[in-house]
Formats: C-alpha cells, sequence, structure tokens
C-alpha cells in the first residue's frame, strides 16, 4: 500500500477500501452514472411525452397569427 493513501483518507475509509479489494470507489462512481443517465432518460422521455401530446391536441384557432418583423426605412 502507498503511504500517500494514508494521507488522503480516513482510517475507516482506507481500511475499508482495502478490505473491500479496493474496487468500492469504482463501483460507486459507476452506480452514480447510472443513476444520472436514468434520469436524464426520464426527463428527456417526459419531454418528448408532453410535446407529442401537445402536438396532438393543438387547437389552431387558439393560436396568434405570426407576425413577421417589420423594417422601418
Amino acid at each position: 500500500m502507498n503511504p500517500i493513501f494514508h494521507f488522503l483518507a480516513c482510517s475507516s475509509c482506507r481500511v475499508t477500501m482495502v478490505a473491500g479489494g479496493g474496487d468500492a470507489a469504482g463501483w460507486s462512481i459507476f452506480f452514480l452514472l447510472f443513476v444520472i443517465l436514468v434520469m436524464l432518460g426520464g426527463i428527456g422521455f417526459f419531454m418528448i411525452r408532453i410535446a407529442r401530446r401537445q402536438r396532438e391536441h393543438f387547437d389552431p384557432t387558439l393560436s396568434d397569427d405570426y407576425v413577421g418583423p417589420s423594417s422601418s426605412q
């Protein structure tokens, strides 16, 4: 074990990491990446779902007419 680890982690974290095979940090990063991707996927799914439902139930009588920018010269 490298002596630099004695300064970077407290004794309980260091002992747990050594006893657990030293792969706990890698698995925790993988788990957090999985959680973030699931959350982003859920947000994207609901945004697409809302956009599709809005397009299906769109009432053209309630929309404003487009007025282009006027050029004042």
